[in-house]
């Protein structure tokens, strides 16, 4: 046999191994969900009915300290998709033409990556919500989304959902191609700004009801509004509890979408190989959930599922994990390492060792945090750092008031919080909409002593040496990501001319301004 024949022989025999069913993870199935919070049974919610959610975390390791590093939605994709905080590849706000939100042209995504590392051999595909951009940044080689559908019909229809389905696994079977796909329903996302006919939710589109349209493979469950505990965070009204029946409704159905996905994926044989992964862009829409940094706005459901036999199953991680580690981890089944040359401001970590061992608990383990705007009209940058104890927010535009989105603002909720504010009529909410709006440029919380993150430490005394070490470590990691606000909001960043192999923070002049400069301990020449 000739040198050439071997090669080739070669290349087909690792491409088969890449794709026979044998136990070992050759795929990767992403479920994405559009907003949602822990309105699930697997995570003690006693209402919601979402029975193949359940199933899945009864098979997968379920994560008890998992976070979104930005409370948006596009921004949050782009993390996932490039692993890279918003500052970094640019994702700053929702993707929206008009408004012209795309990662930097340099950025490049888990589809265009794979593709490349695997000359063509390994299948992408996007069904559902993509909500990203530029397209040639992240093009995917199968895509069924709101680019080519309405999104309600791409992104709640889950019948259509399911066909796409069958169609992308079609395809890479008849290929033989190992895959990664991303099915990113839109629910429980809020419609009710755009389409108030079909409720706050969407939650009646698709329902059978008159004027609604069905959607054949949807059984809608309905709740009584007047049975739902509220969380702690949300007002303690019947206004609430309205919202919250229409919400756990459209989850309902997010959860079936989920259910049909998973058995056309057992059918077409790919269970037995393919990691899935469960979990939600950022926060529900309420008012400390979504574009907040608080642990309502970022702490996310997540479950991983893996078919090798010795993985963990009903079983629960306390490891402190970002949306940022799933960009590594698939790059870690795929048995690729992280593209420091093309990708250099990646810092996640590959979960699939916690699906053999739990790491010993560190109190100091960190996640971060990159929040710049939401809408356009949401210039809003914050910066994070959440231990497994302590949690510091450093909000550069503190002088502001903390911006609203316009679904949010429509909502009834926001609307009785607003209006109950205008009249002076009590409320039962834990917070007012004064401090809401208006926020210290430091927020530092003990989360295991103040869980709803209402007393502030920053201004204590007896915290002061805290606070230090949390800067420290925040500045530590704006700078490892070349973030363009790492100065701000009290310094100027030069990086180049003279400054470019060492870039500074450099004084506004702080002792006319009142604030001496040396206050500002965090801001040192790098």
């Amino acid at each position: 046999m000739s040198f050439k024949y071997i090669k080739i022989a070669i290349y087909l025999l690792c491409l088969s191994g890449l794709s026979k069913v044998s136990g070992e993870t050759k795929n990767v199935l992403i479920l994405l969900a559009d907003d949602a919070g822990f309105e699930m049974g697997a995570y003690l919610n006693k209402f919601c009915q979402t029975p193949n959610l359940d199933e899945l975390a009864k098979r997968s390791l379920i994560f008890n300290n998992a976070f979104t590093s930005v409370s948006s939605c596009s921004p949050s994709r782009a993390q996932i998709l490039t692993g890279q905080a918003s500052h970094v590849n640019g994702m700053y706000g929702l993707h929206q033409g008009v408004h012209n939100f795309n990662v930097l042209p340099q950025v490049t995504s888990l589809p265009n990556i794979l593709r490349q590392k695997s000359n063509g051999s390994i299948l992408s595909g996007i069904i559902g919500k993509k909500h990203v951009g530029a397209a040639e940044n992240f093009r995917f080689d199968y895509e069924q989304t709101e680019e080519h559908h309405s999104i309600n019909q791409i992104g709640r229809n889950i019948t259509n959902i399911k066909q796409y389905t069958k169609e992308f696994l079609t395809k890479a079977k008849n290929e033989n191609k190992p895959f990664f796909l991303m099915v990113a329903f839109h629910d429980p996302h809020r419609c009710g700004h755009i389409t108030p006919q079909y409720g706050e939710f969407c939650e009646r589109w698709g329902s059978g009801e008159e004027g609604m349209g069905t959607i054949p493979d949807w059984k809608p469950i309905y709740y009584d509004w007047r049975n739902l505990e509220i969380p702690a965070y949300l007002p303690q009204t019947n206004i609430a509890q309205q919202e919250l029946a229409a919400q756990y409704m459209t989850m309902s159905r997010l959860d079936q979408g989920v259910g049909l996905v998973l058995k056309e994926l057992k059918e077409y044989g790919f269970n037995e190989n393919t990691l899935v992964i469960f979990t939600s862009d950022n926060g529900p829409p309420f008012p400390g959930g979504r574009t907040n940094l608080y642990d309502f706005g970022i702490r996310e459901p997540m479950f991983m599922y893996s078919p090798e036999p010795e993985s963990r199953r009903h079983d629960t991680t306390s490891a402190m994990t970002s949306l940022l580690d799933i960009f590594p981890t698939v790059m870690d089944v795929f048995h690729f390492n992280t593209p420091n040359n093309t990708i250099p401001k990646t810092t996640g970590k590959s979960l699939l060792p916690l699906l053999h061992a739990e790491p010993k608990p560190d109190e100091n383990d960190a996640v971060f945090g990159s929040q710049n705007f939401h809408e356009i009209t949401m210039n809003y940058p914050m910066r994070m750092i959440r231990n497994r104890r302590y949690k510091l927010i450093h909000n550069l535009n503190y002088w502001s008031y903390f911006p609203i989105d316009q679904d949010l603002y429509t909502s009834p909720t926001f609307q009785q919080i607003l209006n109950a504010t205008i009249t002076k009529t009590s409320l039962p909410w834990y917070k007012t909409l004064q401090t809401y709006y208006r926020r210290p440029e430091y927020e530092l919380y003990d989360i295991k002593a103040d869980p709803m993150e209402l007393k502030n430490l920053a201004t204590k005394p007896s915290y002061k040496k805290k606070l230090l070490e949390l800067l420290q470590l925040l500045y530590k990691w704006q700078v490892e990501t070349d973030d363009p606000w790492r100065c701000a909001p009290h310094a100027v960043l030069e990086s180049q001319g003279p400054f470019k192999d060492n870039p500074a923070c450099l004084s506004l002049g702080h002792d006319a301004l009142g604030k001496p400069f040396a206050d500002y301990e965090k801001y040192v020449i790098v």
